[in-house]
Formats: structure tokens, C-alpha cells, sequence
């Protein structure tokens, strides 16, 4: 059985001999040196966060986690559930277009890492990962971090985001490399081999096609997009995140985008 966050807390205290009076003078010490008595543990304060009667804030968790040698995350993971925030990321409906950040909350939590893949699966077709991997074994988050893979960036088409639609729906998931940073003229078979650009604006990012005039660039929707080209000052009003390397698409529950805006016909104001 999972022990409760106060007996928890308790099990830290007393596996390093500390009494609740001791817990108190430490965390005073600590409050000294913040210049801030939010720290500080009470004799009384602690009893009472032992026996589930009260939550600690976030200057109490510090001190405790500092006395008790233990990681903050772990700490705080006692009264929230960590992993959530990943989750609701995803789940949140928010519309604007944004730069999403998946950092692991504890670099000791193991993470299900394809060991070996199936020789008979041919990476040419289409297929389910599941089925791709042979073996999956528990690797631990820390020690992908260390590993030579290249670091990348993610980003969420906003849910009123159109710009790149058909081609990027609402909702999408994607993957960006921020190494690359160079737009430029080109001759491109398709659409899809033409590159897309995730830019930071002053009031957002957009995720577009992209192209560099002078000191301008130029961000330009997929044609059949309700939107419209848009030219920016560069560096000082946009910036380039990187290109766009992968994407996750929603193929259901998205919303078809509004009209595009009529055209003036030449001589009409």
C-alpha cells in the first residue's frame, strides 16, 4: 500500500534519526539564509503536515526535500501527480499555435525504449510501432539524455490554426529542428518536399512555408488555406525556431476551417 504523503514524510524524518524539533531548528536555518520565515518548519507545522491535517506550501516542500536529502520532485510528487502535466498538455484544448516542452520531471523514472526491432518489418511500409519492435526493455530517462541523439523541439498547431491546412491540421503534433535555420529559394517536386518553418512572432508562432527578402521574411500558407501571406521584420519581429522535421495529425474531430476572405477585384476599395 501506497503510504500517505504525511507518513511518507514521517518514514524520511525518522530514517535520519531527526525528531520534529530538530526538523524545526534546521528549517530555521534555512529561513535565516532565504531572508524569508516561509521556510521555516514549525515543531507544531510539522506534526500537523505528518498527520495529513495540513499541505505544505512550495517554501516548506524546499525545506523539507533540503533536510530530508531528497530530490524536490519526489517531494511535491507525494501530494501531486507529476506526470499529469504532460497529459493535460495534450488534453487541454488551447488555440493558439505554441512552442510544447516535454521535460521529464525525474531523470531516474524508467521510460519503455525499443531495444530490438523485428527484422521482418520493412520500415518502407506502414505499420504500428507495437508491432515494429521485437523488445522493449525500461530505460532510464537520465541515461537518454546522455545518449548521441539529437535534441529536439516540439510544437501544437493551434486548434484555430489553419495556415498550413490541409497539409498540418489543427491539433497536430510537431517535430522541429532548431539547427536548421536557413529558408531559402528553391525548386521543390511537391508540396511535401518543400520545407516548413516553426516561427516565433512577437504575439505567438506561426508554422508555415517560408521565405527570406532582404531584411523580410515571409510566411506563406498552404494554398488552400483560408489564410493569407504574411511578411514580418527580421530578426526583430520574427524569429525561426527551426524546421519541421516530423508531425502527428489528428485525422478525426477536426473542425473545417472557415472561408477564406474574398479578394477585392482590381479598382474596388
Amino acid at each position: 500500500m501506497i503510504p500517505r504523503a504525511g507518513e511518507r514524510l514521517r518514514q524520511l524524518r525518522t530514517q535520519l534519526g531527526l525528531t520534529t524539533r530538530e526538523v524545526a531548528d534546521l528549517s530555521r536555518r534555512i529561513a535565516q539564509a532565504e531572508s524569508n520565515e516561509e521556510f521555516a518548519v514549525s515543531h507544531a507545522r510539522l506534526i500537523q503536515i505528518e498527520n495529513d491535517e495540513s499541505t505544505p506550501s512550495v517554501y516548506k516542500l524546499f525545506t523539507l526535500s533540503t533536510i530530508y536529502a531528497q530530490p524536490f520532485t519526489e517531494v511535491v510528487a507525494l501530494y501531486v501527480n507529476l506526470e499529469s502535466i504532460s497529459k493535460y498538455q495534450f488534453t487541454l484544448r488551447l488555440e493558439n499555435t505554441r512552442l510544447a516542452n516535454f521535460d521529464p520531471y525525474l531523470e531516474e523514472r524508467p521510460v519503455s525504449f525499443p531495444v530490438r526491432f523485428d527484422p521482418g518489418f520493412k520500415l518502407e511500409k506502414t505499420n504500428l510501432i507495437a508491432r515494429m519492435v521485437e523488445i522493449w526493455g525500461e530505460v532510464p530517462i537520465g541515461l537518454l539524455q546522455h545518449l548521441n541523439i539529437r535534441k529536439q523541439r516540439y510544437g501544437f498547431i493551434g486548434l484555430k490554426d489553419y495556415t498550413m491546412y490541409p497539409l498540418l491540421r489543427p491539433g497536430s503534433l510537431v517535430q522541429i529542428d532548431d539547427q536548421q535555420k536557413a529558408p531559402a529559394h528553391g525548386v521543390y517536386r511537391s508540396e511535401f518536399d518543400r520545407p516548413i518553418w516553426f516561427l516565433e512572432l512577437r504575439s505567438g508562432y506561426v508554422c508555415s512555408w517560408c521565405e527570406m527578402r532582404r531584411d523580410r521574411i515571409v510566411s506563406i500558407p498552404h494554398p488552400l488555406s483560408p489564410c493569407r501571406t504574411q511578411e514580418y521584420a527580421f530578426p526583430n519581429e520574427a524569429e525561426i525556431v527551426g524546421r519541421v522535421t516530423a508531425v502527428a495529425a489528428r485525422l478525426v474531430n477536426v473542425p473545417e476551417p472557415p472561408p477564406a476572405p474574398p479578394v477585392g477585384l482590381p479598382g474596388q476599395s
